[in-house]
């Protein structure tokens, strides 16, 4: 449908060159590309020879009616508009509701946090190339997986997860959190928990300077897109056996031939050490003896002892948002929930 643009009217509201023929007093006509508006002011012997002009009522009604018209004509798309911000809206406060319970929870059970990233990290690395399948799926959630050797230990963290889960559910409504996005983001809420942590630590265990720490030289500018992320589908089936090794077990090659699998090389098994034991410095004296990861092991470890850790955890973020969406079909309508609408087109003018 094609509108009359109010800026279009604007030259047919001031005083044109030649008469027009018979038109009436005070009734707006409308004209090619505008709306015009105008009036014949009688000379004072009554004769027809008086010039033509607009006054102010008339302008106040041109106006109206260019911009009724206008928003008519553009409601569809308008409408449209909207309903993408309402939808983008509605998701990113129920995401803000994931967010504010894991970090409740994390809080309250600090020790759970390695368990966490690991969780995260064995539901996402089952994915196959090849096949397609696997990847962060929520799959771990179900007891023929979690109960696999390299799982185990696991249990305590997705017990976490699931009681969140009840709390984040309670009041949704556009849905259930799904198990593949409440893993992931768990993992994204145990991340900022180890950088907030390491920023108090830097600051002699002062809280408060910490988190202005954190706050002014941390990453929390850097998840937009693992943000964007949002809308996960859950597989009903266990993932099959076999594509995740027993990290603790694994030797530092077939670490690498794992990750190498999926698309990572020796930068992303080092910085991702946090996510292969419970503890870190271990993991990463192990990642050391392999002259590949060598060197990225200790990038990432003088940039922790630094105030910022950017380069540690900018690719910290940066990998897991990958891993994070390895093989998966992002419903970017997912959590959003119909809302009484209003019609435009029936509005009075």
């Amino acid at each position: 449908m094609a509108g009359v643009s109010f800026l279009s009217s604007l030259p047919s509201l001031l005083p044109r060159s030649s008469q027009p023929s018979s038109l009436p007093p005070h009734k707006p006509t409308t004209t090619t590309g505008g709306i015009c508006c105008h009036q014949k002011v009688e000379d004072s012997d009554g004769g027809s020879g008086g010039e033509w002009r607009v006054d102010r009522r008339d302008v106040l009604k041109c106006v109206g009616a260019a911009i009724g018209v206008e928003l008519v004509a553009s409601s569809m798309p308008f409408t449209a508009r909207a309903a993408d911000l309402i939808q983008r809206r509605q998701r990113s406060e129920f995401q803000s509701k994931i967010k504010d319970t894991l970090f409740t929870s994390l809080k309250a059970n600090p020790g759970i946090i390695p368990s966490l990233l690991t969780l995260a990290l064995n539901d996402a690395i089952t994915y196959d190339k090849a096949t397609k399948t696997g990847g962060p799926n929520g799959s771990i959630r179900l007891r023929p997986e979690i109960t696999r050797p390299e799982n185990r230990g696991l249990a305590a963290a997705l017990s976490l997860l699931e009681e969140a889960k009840k709390e984040i559910d309670s009041d949704s409504k556009g849905g259930p959190v799904s198990y593949s996005d409440l893993i992931q983001f768990g993992a994204q809420s145990a991340l900022k928990r180890l950088f907030l942590n390491s920023a108090i630590k830097k600051c002699g265990g002062n809280e408060e300077k910490g988190g202005l720490l954190y706050t002014a030289y941390g990453s929390s500018g850097q998840w937009g897109l693992f943000d964007r992320t949002f809308g996960r589908t859950d597989s009903q089936e266990p993932d099959p056996e076999g594509r995740v090794p027993q990290w603790e077990k694994a030797s530092v090659q077939e670490m690498k031939d794992k990750f190498s699998a999926v698309g990572f090389g020796p930068r992303q098994l080092a910085v991702m050490s946090a996510f292969l034991g419970p503890d870190q410095l271990a993991t990463e004296a192990l990642l050391a003896s392999d002259s590949e990861v060598r060197p990225w092991v200790d990038k990432y470890q003088r940039s922790r002892e630094t105030v910022s850790e950017t380069d540690y955890e900018v690719d910290l973020i940066t990998t897991l948002t990958k891993l994070s969406s390895l093989g998966q079909t992002i419903d970017y309508e997912a959590y959003s929930y119909p809302v009484q609408k209003v019609d435009l087109s029936k509005l009075r003018l």
